[in-house]
């Protein structure tokens, strides 16, 4: 995509939950405990929901499956070739995938200081070698997200560090701000991320001054939400509701903490996919 990249439901789920969730219900009188029987009167007992699954991205390995990045000279603002696998517990290449919103596998890839965002479609080999070209314009440290379904298994996003030569200038944080310019486009957010409880998010999408309500499909949605988190970069990918083709689109999503988010909302209007950018702090 031109400018950016895409948010799968805000990973593995930007239609569900990003994230850690945990819940504590502190017992009252009377309580139920494990069995079902009411405690005692008088009694207090403490209940801690089951957590959640923990956020995307983090780990390179899971549920038998690791992200194999080939060893790759990236270089700062200078056209590139990435190349991956999706290898099983044997070290086998994984060459059967479900299709997600058109696709066997998204790549995700994004600076650690949350500067810059690409979400790319790769080609995968028949030996289950997977390549994207890439240009990447700052040097750094980087983080590869591949958002997945292996043949008849569940939803996965893995991560991989990348690393990007040139001369590095790190950035800080952009502020945080509700309103995102890009290419002549304005895209307004309502709503603010609770941290371990779903929350609803509403981007407005305007140019020169007009609602845009002619927004085209894209991967099966009128957008895509990734949020990553500052510090350790965990992925959530969340897909809307359903909806007409703007002015607005709305997403529900969870965060599993409290703390400073980067937002990255993909849509298409006249042929072309484009990224608005957000700060946010999850409170």
């Amino acid at each position: 995509m031109n400018t950016g990249v895409r948010i799968t439901a805000f990973a593995a789920a930007l239609a569900a939950a990003f994230g850690t969730a945990y819940g504590v219900g502190k017992g009252v009188d009377p309580v139920a405990v494990a069995d079902g029987r009411p405690a005692a009167h008088g009694a207090h007992e403490e209940t801690t929901a089951p957590a959640a699954p923990p956020p995307g991205g983090l780990q390179v390995s899971e549920a038998g499956h690791t992200l194999v990045l080939e060893p790759a000279a990236l270089t700062a603002g200078r056209r590139g070739e990435l190349r991956f696998a999706i290898e099983d517990e044997q070290g086998r290449k994984v060459t059967a995938y479900e299709r997600e919103h058109g696709k066997e596998l998204h790549l995700v890839l994004a600076s650690r200081d949350l500067t810059v965002y690409r979400h790319l479609h790769p080609v995968r080999g028949g030996d289950g070698t997977w390549s994207a070209p890439v240009e990447l314009p700052a040097a750094g440290a980087y983080r590869a997200f591949a958002d997945f379904t292996p043949k008849g298994g569940t939803g996965l996003t893995l991560g991989a560090d990348l690393a990007v030569t040139g001369a590095y200038n790190p950035a800080a944080l952009p502020r945080p701000s509700r309103v995102a310019e890009v290419d002549g486009y304005r895209v307004e957010l309502r709503g603010t991320p609770a941290p371990g409880r779903p929350s609803e998010l509403t981007l407005r999408i305007s140019r020169a001054g007009k609602p845009v309500t002619d927004l085209q499909p894209h991967l099966g949605a009128y957008g895509h939400l990734v949020a990553l988190r500052a510090g350790d970069l965990a992925y959530l990918h969340v897909h809307p509701h359903a909806g007409p083709a703007g002015p607005e689109v709305a997403f529900t999503a969870t965060a599993p903490s409290s703390g400073a988010y980067r937002l990255f909302l993909d849509f298409r209007h006249e042929g072309t996919v484009r990224t608005a950018a957000f700060t946010v702090r999850a409170h």
